[in-house]
């Protein structure tokens, strides 16, 4: 039997990543989000969800450019203390050793340590209530060839060991149980 329970966010587990802003050196920074996904893919479009007190709301609105940075099993520490710390008190690439590295398309740094970096070009904000959505193209992804298949050329999301987060807590994702069209896929004979 289920029960009824008050309307809220538990669409988990959600992608951690951290999202690194600023078109100057002095204004990088970098805010961890979990509201964040696909909303289609021609054109290739994304969002993340940010609270309008947050330090970074107001670099990505004067901005309006963006990279969502991929984490890892490795990142995980980095990740949470960029979502608990603000950019306003810290400077988080310093203070978490990460390399802020020069995007191609726009002039947010990217994560030198995250394995993929989705560089993106606010085409809208809107208001939703406790966060703004930023809907954003996707204009550029820098991928590490340390997780690039050498013959399929595909990203290798196992050996990247990424992060995802399910209410309040931080997991790596589990082992793969098939891939998309494997349950109506003929068997061999």
């Amino acid at each position: 039997m289920k029960q009824n329970w008050k309307p809220g966010t538990l669409v988990y587990p959600a992608p951690a990543v951290m999202v690194s802003v600023g078109k100057e050196e002095s204004e990088y920074n970098i805010l961890t989000v979990a509201w964040t996904g696909t909303i289609c893919s021609d054109p290739a479009l994304c969002y993340i969800s940010v609270r309008p007190e947050r330090h970074s709301y107001a670099i990505l609105k004067k901005n309006r450019e963006f990279v969502i940075n991929l984490t890892t099993e490795e990142l995980a520490y980095a990740t949470d203390w960029c979502g608990v710390r603000s950019g306003k008190d810290y400077n988080k690439f310093e203070e978490m050793k990460l390399t802020p590295g020069k995007s191609h398309i726009v002039q947010a740094p990217f994560i030198e340590e995250s394995p993929l970096c989705i560089e993106c070009r606010v085409k809208e904000i809107i208001p939703l209530g406790t966060h703004d959505m930023f809907l954003a193209e996707v204009v550029n992804i820098l991928a590490d060839e340390r997780y690039i298949h050498p013959v399929t050329r595909t990203f290798d999301m196992e050996k990247a060991k990424l992060l995802a987060y399910s209410h309040g807590k931080y997991y790596g994702l589990g082992e793969l149980i098939g891939k998309f069209g494997w349950s109506v896929q003929r068997k061999k004979k």
